[in-house]
């Protein structure tokens, strides 16, 4: 989507997670509405926010769900519900997927327009596999299987890239989205811990948004020191000249901030670099024809629209529709992949 809106309000909505589903999703649902209440246009919840995170959780609390995000799934059908009452675009945190087919598990994110339809849905690409001796050991792999793509999705202030928690760490999802896809903002819901957390987090997304000169949300689960695993908090939201624009302690809380994607323009006129790189020295990871970033075909969401999105071309039931420099000529309610 070529044209924004202006300055718009998020919503971090930092969430207490316990080990009642149906007590999380009521608990996320009075916090959505809440914030679409005090004017919040797009609102993001936590990763794993309808279960507690532990990889001896995952398969228990894990919910199939279809590309067209049915019934199926209680936490889609909550989502979708909670983003239609709000009137809000809505990124539902992550939430254990079991892949019906397969039966593998993945850590997945679903977005929801202000209707209450799926827009967009995200594997966790990187899987939180660490070992800080005396400190902390997470094997998410032992579990979890790996997405294979990132996701951008379009919304009325301009597009919007998606992450979960230790994709944070890899800047490339940033920089082919920002650079190649054209996205104003990225959102990570993410559950750092009390190791990493304190050390990494804020770096993190500070780094991405000057890395890329977007905004950078990140927004984790309220700390519960009763529970198996202890989240840092502090969600954020940074702007594209990296300050922080609004945070939050540990606490369970909503974070609002202000999102202006028309100054992005601003800064890259002052600091350059989108014009000057130098690829005749090292690589382009955003270029379309690189082996790590080709377009790949989807039908994930051809329930939800009747697209399917292949190499330059997006074909419909009704026409196809070119891609330029990967911007849609024409506006349709699509999730892209990359």
């Amino acid at each position: 989507m070529s044209s924004t809106l202006g300055k718009f309000k998020i919503a971090l909505v930092q969430l207490k997670v316990g080990a009642d589903k149906g007590a999380n999703l009521a608990s996320a649902r009075k916090l959505v509405i809440e914030a679409g209440a005090k004017g919040a246009k797009l609102v993001v919840l936590p990763e794993c926010f309808n279960s507690p995170y532990g990889t001896q959780y995952f398969s228990k609390y894990a919910e199939e769900m279809s590309e067209s995000g049915d019934k199926k799934s209680e936490t889609v059908q909550a989502l979708s519900e909670m983003a239609a009452k709000a009137g809000v675009y809505l990124v539902g945190g992550s939430i254990p997927e079991r892949e019906a087919e397969s039966g593998k598990l993945y850590n997945t994110s679903t977005v929801y327009d202000s209707s209450g339809t799926m827009v967009a849905k995200h594997r966790k690409v990187h899987l939180f596999d660490i070992d800080v001796p005396g400190k902390i050991r997470f094997i998410e792999s032992e579990v979890l299987s790996a997405g294979d793509r990132g996701t951008v999705f379009d919304t009325p202030w301009g597009r919007i890239g998606l992450g979960i928690c230790y994709d944070l760490r890899f800047p490339e999802l940033a920089m082919i989205a920002a650079r190649r896809e054209g996205i104003k903002a990225m959102i990570y819901p993410g559950a750092f811990n009390m190791t990493t957390g304190p050390l990494h987090w804020e770096l993190l997304l500070r780094a991405r948004a000057v890395d890329n000169m977007i905004y950078v949300a990140g927004c984790g689960p309220a700390r519960d020191l009763e529970a198996s695993y202890h989240a840092w908090g502090h969600s954020t939201l940074v702007g594209p000249d990296g300050q922080v624009v609004a945070g939050s302690g540990f606490e369970e809380t909503i974070v609002y901030g202000d999102m202006e994607t028309s100054a992005i323009d601003g800064i890259r006129e002052a600091i350059p670099i989108y014009k000057q790189r130098r690829f005749d020295v090292y690589p382009d990871v955003a270029d379309e024809d690189s082996k790590y970033t080709k377009l790949q075909a989807s039908k994930q969401f051809d329930d939800i629209a009747d697209y399917t999105l292949k190499f330059g071309t997006i074909n419909s039931k009704d026409s196809s529709i070119s891609l330029v420099n990967s911007v849609l000529t024409k506006q349709v309610k699509v999730n892209k992949v990359f």
